[in-house]
């Protein structure tokens, strides 16, 4: 049976749609991304007769990557009871208009945000396990986007899988580690995270303390703001500024951010005005990446309104249980029996325990109080 590892041709990338061979699509869900899905979808259901047009450009933006393919089946079994698993990651590629984000010398892309959402039966409540980039983990053999093979092997970072072998190493990597099959995948880039926070009018939060972090662009007194989308993607970056100083906190500013969107996206308004709509609907389908089975506008309405009814409320947010590494501060190990309790809450479809994050260094410090929704 093909694998992942054996047939760099189901790795190509592809953005034309007319082009042959497998397309690069991604996908996975935080619920602003879910919202923009559905609002793209809505433009061609709400405009009737003589959107034709809108829909096939609409389609034509979607970029994917056949994940199914890539991978055969070297793959935790497809449990079908009624729950569901996304891997949602954003790209730090410094490419093309990301090249403003970070220093010299920095290509490629990685995995700079990872989060696995397990969205429950019934679709009412979700769990987000964050997975820290940098967290020591076994990385399985993939298949490069050079086309070689990467042996993989222990103690490598987990955001180092995105930069060997793309999505597709991504998803396998966090399949062998929870021994849970991702149904779908999702990603944006820095760039694109900027477009869709500016359509969607920005995002009230409110900072308890000033947060001033020149590598990340961000500088913000203590008290409320409407973040627009590079404000936005300062807030989500930054690590200097909060916590520890490092990749722990931003975890929790991250969680904190989303939250914050959830509670507010049900107030956007973009169906009251067909440009906002078609803008955002634009600008959502240009900006992500998704998985084969989600690249197409029809199907991104169906996966927008199987999540629609999830509010902030009913998100458990954690990070994956880790401790840091004793050899490098700048690394943390995974917690076995408390990541052990996290996964296979999930494969029951069952809330994770709260003895699975106890002793872990990822739920702890102040990050997680210093941003909210007031």
């Amino acid at each position: 049976m093909a694998d992942e590892s054996d047939d760099p041709g189901t790795v190509q990338r592809r953005r034309d749609k007319g082009a042959t061979g497998t397309r690069r699509k991604r996908r996975g869900r935080s619920k602003a991304l879910a919202v923009t899905a559905w609002a793209a979808a809505s433009v061609v259901l709400a405009g009737g007769i003589g959107l034709g047009y809108v829909y096939f450009k609409l389609n034509g933006n979607i970029n994917g990557v056949d994940i199914n393919a890539a991978l055969g089946t070297d793959r935790p079994d497809d449990v079908d009871n009624g729950s569901m698993d996304i891997l949602v990651l954003g790209s730090d590629s410094r490419d093309g208009a990301n090249s403003k984000y970070g220093g010299a010398g920095q290509e490629g892309a990685r995995s700079d945000t990872a989060m696995v959402v397990h969205v429950y039966e019934g679709h009412k409540k979700a769990s987000v396990v964050s997975i820290p980039r940098d967290t020591l983990v076994t990385r399985p053999a993939c298949t490069t986007e050079a086309g070689t093979r990467d042996p993989g092997g222990p103690h490598h970072m987990f955001n180092e899988s995105y930069s060997v072998g793309g999505p597709a190493c991504a998803v396998k990597t966090v399949e062998k580690m929870s021994g849970i099959r991702m149904d779908h995948y999702l990603e944006v880039d820095f760039t694109g995270f900027k477009k869709l926070i500016d359509e969607l009018g920005g995002v009230d939060v409110t900072t308890e303390k000033a947060i001033s972090d020149p590598d990340s662009h961000l500088n913000l007194a203590a008290g409320t703001h409407t973040l627009d989308g590079e404000q936005a993607l300062g807030l989500v970056r930054t690590r200097h500024a909060v916590g520890d100083g490092g990749d722990l906190g931003r975890i929790q500013l991250q969680q904190a951010f989303i939250k914050a969107l959830l509670d507010q996206i049900k107030d956007v308004g973009v169906f009251t005005s067909p440009k906002k709509l078609y803008d955002l609907a634009d600008t959502a389908t240009r900006t992500v990446t998704t998985d084969s089975e989600l690249d197409d506008v029809k199907s991104l309405i169906g996966f927008a309104n199987s999540l629609k009814g999830i509010e902030s409320n009913d998100m458990k947010m954690v990070t994956l249980p880790v401790t840091y590494d004793p050899n490098d501060p700048n690394r943390v190990l995974p917690l076995e029996p408390q990541g052990k309790q996290v996964w296979a809450a999930l494969r029951a479809d069952r809330p994770i325990p709260a003895s699975a994050t106890k002793g872990s260094a990822g739920d702890k410090g102040e990050a997680g109080t210093v941003v909210s929704s007031k």
